[in-house]
């Protein structure tokens, strides 16, 4: 009975996740492909699949910044069409948006690994305090709790250190992900655990509950858990050879060091910032 009562709830909660941010993970998967590499993680996006994979996030990617219950409602208070109330919360085009896009896209991937297992995630674009400006803590933090809400030593914290680079220049992006990774380790990732904490006390988290905060926060309390950590870099496909090439690489029971190579990085994201606008729509009947 209880192991009924326990496969019942992750089906919940994979269902909310899925209605939450409306993405098929298991169709995520499919976009990307891993090439055989002894010393890192290569994954690769088709050229060929580009447009489908804006097509298929620009709903997914509008809820990693505003649900659409909020949405609707900041919308009917302030008497703004749908896309005013979007374009206060998405970054412009630059840095910030480059950025942005690298991280929602390293999150969508290692849910993805992780499906069909509930993988909950906090969406740290929500709680950026402007728009122009990165997330605060560490770029990437999901959650699996397999047993929930009993805790056991299969509960997992992931977190990832995500660089992009969509035009060349001085930037380092491997090198750099694998020196902040360090910071993660060596206690971002439990200041950002306690932050999403407070967070979550004065504000709708979404799937992600104080429970499933404290769980982690209040570590002795609970079995130990796993904590994995990857040092990301999402490359435009054209810099990616001179990108990877002379890099020392981490310590594997450190951090996992993943390289995403999209192709003509710097168009494929701001394309999709502007499908984000132009369905910035809700329906009513939706929510």
């Amino acid at each position: 009975m209880a192991a009924e009562r326990g496969q019942l709830r992750r089906a919940a909660l994979e269902r909310e996740y899925m209605r939450e941010l409306g993405v098929d993970l298991a169709e995520v998967r499919t976009f990307f492909s891993e090439a055989d590499n002894t010393s890192f993680v290569l994954v690769k996006v088709e050229p060929g699949r580009t447009k489908a994979w804006t097509e298929m996030l620009s709903v997914p990617a509008r809820r990693c910044y505003i649900s659409d219950k909020l949405l609707q409602r900041r919308s009917a208070e302030t008497k703004q069409p749908h896309e005013t109330i979007l374009g206060a919360v998405i970054p412009p085009k630059g840095s910030v948006m480059a950025g942005d896009y690298g991280e929602i896209m390293t999150a969508f991937y290692l849910a993805s690994l992780a499906h069909p297992a509930d993988v909950l995630d906090p969406k740290m674009w929500r709680l950026k305090s402007g728009r122009t400006k990165a997330s605060q803590g560490s770029d990437v933090v999901q959650f699996e709790l397999p047993r929930w809400p009993v805790p056991s030593t299969d509960d997992k914290v992931m977190c990832a250190e995500v660089k992009t680079k969509s035009t060349n220049g001085h930037s380092t992006p491997v090198a750099s992900a694998i020196e902040d990774s360090l910071k993660d380790r060596r206690g971002r990732l439990a200041k950002t655990l306690m932050w999403l904490k407070e967070r979550a006390i004065l504000n709708d988290l979404g799937t992600v509950e104080i429970g499933h905060l404290d769980r982690f926060v209040k570590a002795t309390d609970h079995p130990p858990a796993v904590h994995e950590f990857r040092a990301v870099a999402v490359i435009s496909s054209e810099l990616l050879d001179n990108e990877i090439s002379g890099t020392d690489l981490p310590n594997k029971d450190q951090c996992t060091l993943i390289v995403i190579s999209v192709p003509d990085l710097k168009a494929n994201y701001e394309e999709l910032y502007e499908t984000l606008l132009a369905n910035a729509a809700v329906e009513v009947d939706s929510l």
